[in-house]
């Protein structure tokens, strides 16, 4: 039986930056429009976080009894490892969604946005089908679509217009940026294990580029991620602030293109993460110096 430990290294804590950044940076876009409402921001960051959490026990679930677990570095997996049966971890992650779906109902019923109750249903499908199912899109490359959309566009977002019941430029932007980061960190965790997945049969956007090109495409993403706030300076002066993760980026974008060893792009996930947290603060920032200013 899996510890407690191990059930929270299960869920992977190091990528729950991916889930709070669209938050924070949709949150931000909505005091950009004078309509911040805190308890909703709340209620967004819980589902955001639950459905990671539930996405990450899935993948751990269905990576495992497919046997691409089997052979793995990094993190503990609880289905291929045998501390915890598979029963349980896809309970676990069902159990979250529950939980997330639940909390969804709650923000839409505070800001009346019902067609969102569309959106939530998607969210689950979404999270089930990366590796989940017959034919799992996470095996056919377009895991990294879907993690920009959800993790991107919908979260960042769906949060503002829950707050603010409208969009903005500035909302798709931080969309944009915080999804292309998000997309970054898949991406090194796929290039990281491309010769494992390849032996399996899981043919993610990482194996169809190869090696080269998928270390390449993860120095652009967060190149463009950082850049593309610019377009919003003439409005908002302060989102300038974005520029100061550039020399942060450095690191993880050196160990992206130099590391040859597997288990040298294991700290890039924590750093990308990292990465994302560090975008969503400056970029909010950005916006709310310039609106208080």
């Amino acid at each position: 039986m899996a510890t407690v430990a191990q059930w929270i290294e299960g869920a992977r804590p190091r990528t729950l930056p991916m889930a709070a950044a669209p938050v924070i940076v949709g949150s931000a876009a909505a005091f950009d429009l004078e309509a911040f409402d805190p308890t909703r921001a709340l209620l967004a960051l819980l589902i955001a976080l639950l459905f990671q959490i539930g996405v990450n026990y899935a993948n751990d679930y269905s990576d495992g009894i497919r046997g691409t677990d089997d052979v793995r570095v990094g993190p503990i997996r609880l289905t291929a490892s045998g501390v915890a049966s598979p029963k349980s971890v896809k309970f676990a992650a069902f159990g979250c969604f529950g939980l997330a779906l639940l909390a969804g109902l709650a923000l839409i019923i505070l800001s009346q946005t019902w067609p969102l109750l569309l959106v939530g249903a998607g969210c689950v499908i979404a999270a089930w089908g990366y590796t989940g199912g017959s034919n799992p899109y996470g095996y056919r490359g377009l895991g990294e679509v879907f993690v920009f959309l959800f993790f991107g566009i919908v979260a960042t977002m769906g949060t503002t217009y829950t707050q603010a019941l409208q969009v903005s430029w500035a909302s798709f932007v931080g969309a944009v940026g915080t999804g292309l980061i998000a997309t970054a960190l898949l991406m090194a965790n796929n290039v990281r294990d491309i010769p494992t997945d390849r032996e399996v049969g899981k043919i993610t956007l990482a194996v169809r580029l190869g090696d080269e090109a998928a270390r390449i495409s993860y120095v652009m993403m967060l190149a463009v991620a950082i850049l593309l706030p610019l377009v919003l300076v003439n409005d908002h002066p302060w989102i300038l602030l974005v520029l100061l993760l550039a020399p942060v980026c450095l690191m993880p974008s050196w160990v992206m293109l130099k590391g040859k060893k597997r288990k040298d792009l294991i700290p890039v996930l924590k750093q990308t993460g990292i990465i994302n947290l560090c975008f969503a603060v400056a970029f909010s920032l950005g916006l709310a110096l310039t609106r208080l200013m």
